[in-house]
C-alpha cells in the first residue's frame, strides 16, 4: 500500500474530523438521551407531502427530475425561491443572483475554495459554527476570533481587529456570521449591530458571509432585517453573500442549499461547483420547488415553530429546576440550540465521559472556538428529544455537573 502520510495532499492533511459527527457515533446507542446533534425532529418530516409531490413530479416532469440539471440549479426552484425572498425578506433577486448547492455545507466549501489561500485571515464569531471552521481550516485559514455578546458579535472588537489587520497590511478575506439563532449559542445579532457590520464592511472592504439556516424558525420576539437586505437598502456594497438551506425547515436528507450574491460571485461559484458534483439532484430541487409553490412551507413551518418553542421552554425550565448555582445558559427566541456556561474552573471536555455514563450527551463548547478555548461551555440541542426526555436528560446532566463541582472545589 502507498505511504498515505507521504502522498496525501495539503488540504486533506489540514482537514480534521468533525467533533459532532464523531460524537454522534458514541451517542447513538439505546438509553442515551442526546442533546448533541443538530437534528430536526423527524416527527415533522413531511412524509405524505413528499410522496405526493414525487408522484406529481414524475407524472408531469419525470424526464427533468431524473436527468442532469444545470450547474447553477433548476429554474423551477430559483423562480420559487425568488418569490420566497420577496415575500418573507423583501429582497429583490434575479436568477443570476442564485446558485443551488448540495446543502449549505457545500456552500461553505465553495466559499472557502473561492476566497481562502493558505494563511489568509478570516474573521469569525467566538464561538462559531464548527462545520464552517472545519471547512475554512482545511483551506489554510488563520482565524481571527471576535467575542460574542448577548446581542451578537462585538462590533467594537470587530472594528478593532479590522483596523489592526488593515494597519498590518494583512489581506483579510471575509467575516463569517450566523446572525439568527447562532450555532452554537442561540444568540441573534441585533439590527443595530447588523447596520454597524454593513458599515464596517464598506469601510474596510471586507466580504460578509451571512449563514442563515435557522432564520425561519423564530418563535418569539421581533425579526431583524437580513444583512443582505440592509446592505441593499443602505450602503449597496454588494459585499454580503447569504447562505440558505432546506435542512432545518424541510428535510436534511434532501441536501439542498442556496447561495444569494452578486452575479459575478455566483458565476465564480458555478465554475467551482462544476468540478465538485456537476449539479445538485434535479428531483430534490423539484420537490423543494413544490414545497414553496404549493404554500406547504407556511403550514409546515408553523407546526415546527410551535413544537420547538415548547421544547425550548421545557429545556430552560429543566435547567432552572436542576442546575446548581453558577451555571448559566442562553434563552434563544428561535433555532435549535442553547448554550450552557459552567463555572470557570470546570471543563465540559473532561466531563463528557462522565455524562455518557449517566446516559446523556452534549457537544463540548471548545469545538466551536477557533482557538480551542471555551472549555467550560457546551451546546445543547432542544429540537430532537421530547419534552419528557429533555427534562430527564437535563436532570442527568445536572447530576453530572454537581458531582464535578464537588471535585473541582
Amino acid at each position: 500500500m502507498i505511504d498515505i502520510a507521504k502522498n496525501i495532499a495539503t488540504t486533506p492533511r489540514r482537514t480534521k474530523a468533525s467533533v459532532i459527527r464523531e460524537l454522534l457515533k458514541t451517542t447513538n446507542v439505546p438509553g442515551i438521551i442526546s442533546f448533541a446533534g443538530g437534528l430536526p425532529a423527524p416527527d415533522h418530516f413531511p412524509y405524505d407531502f413528499v410522496s405526493d409531490a414525487v408522484k406529481r413530479i414524475m407524472d408531469k416532469n419525470g424526464r427533468v427530475a431524473l436527468q442532469y440539471g444545470p450547474t447553477d440549479g433548476l429554474p423551477e426552484l430559483k423562480e420559487e425561491f425568488i418569490k420566497f425572498l420577496k415575500k418573507y425578506e423583501n429582497i429583490d433577486a434575479k436568477p443570476e443572483n442564485l446558485i443551488i448547492t448540495t446543502a449549505s455545507q457545500q456552500a461553505l466549501d465553495m466559499v472557502g475554495r473561492l476566497f481562502i489561500d493558505a494563511s489568509d485571515p478570516v474573521l469569525v464569531e467566538k464561538p462559531s459554527y464548527m462545520g464552517a471552521l472545519q471547512v475554512f481550516r482545511s483551506y489554510g485559514a488563520e482565524f481571527i476570533g471576535v467575542k460574542l455578546e448577548d446581542d451578537g458579535i462585538s462590533t467594537v472588537e470587530l472594528e478593532e481587529k479590522l483596523q489592526w489587520l488593515h494597519d498590518q497590511d494583512e489581506h483579510y478575506k471575509f467575516l463569517y456570521l450566523v446572525p439568527d439563532f447562532q450555532n452554537p449559542s442561540g444568540v441573534t445579532l441585533s439590527e443595530e449591530k447588523r447596520r454597524k457590520v454593513i458599515e464596517l464592511s464598506e469601510k474596510y472592504n471586507v466580504a460578509v458571509i451571512e449563514d442563515s439556516p435557522y432564520r425561519q424558525i423564530r418563535f418569539e420576539g421581533t425579526e431583524p432585517k437580513m444583512l443582505y437586505r440592509l446592505d441593499k437598502e443602505t450602503h449597496k456594497t454588494d459585499n454580503v453573500i447569504s447562505l440558505f438551506t432546506f435542512s432545518k425547515t424541510f428535510a436534511p436528507g434532501l441536501r439542498l442549499g442556496i447561495i444569494l450574491g452578486h452575479p459575478q460571485i455566483i458565476k465564480k461559484m458555478e465554475i467551482l461547483k462544476q468540478s465538485l458534483d456537476l449539479c445538485t439532484s434535479s428531483l430534490n430541487q423539484l420537490i423543494a420547488a413544490e414545497f414553496l409553490r404549493t404554500g406547504y412551507f407556511e403550514k409546515h413551518i408553523e407546526v415546527v415553530k410551535k413544537d420547538y418553542r415548547i421544547k425550548k421552554n421545557a429545556m430552560v425550565s429543566a435547567l432552572e429546576k436542576y442546575m446548581p448555582e453558577g451555571v448559566t445558559w442562553t434563552n434563544p427566541e428561535g433555532g435549535l440550540f442553547l448554550w450552557v456556561r459552567l463555572p470557570e474552573q470546570m471543563s465540559a471536555d473532561d466531563m463528557f465521559q462522565d455524562a455518557l455514563k449517566e446516559n446523556v450527551a452534549y457537544v463540548i463548547g471548545s469545538a466551536f472556538h477557533s482557538d480551542g478555548s471555551g472549555k467550560n461551555t457546551m451546546r445543547l440541542n432542544f429540537s430532537f428529544a421530547t419534552p419528557e426526555k429533555i427534562d430527564e436528560g437535563i436532570k442527568r446532566l445536572a447530576a453530572t455537573v454537581k458531582k464535578r463541582l464537588v471535585g473541582a472545589r
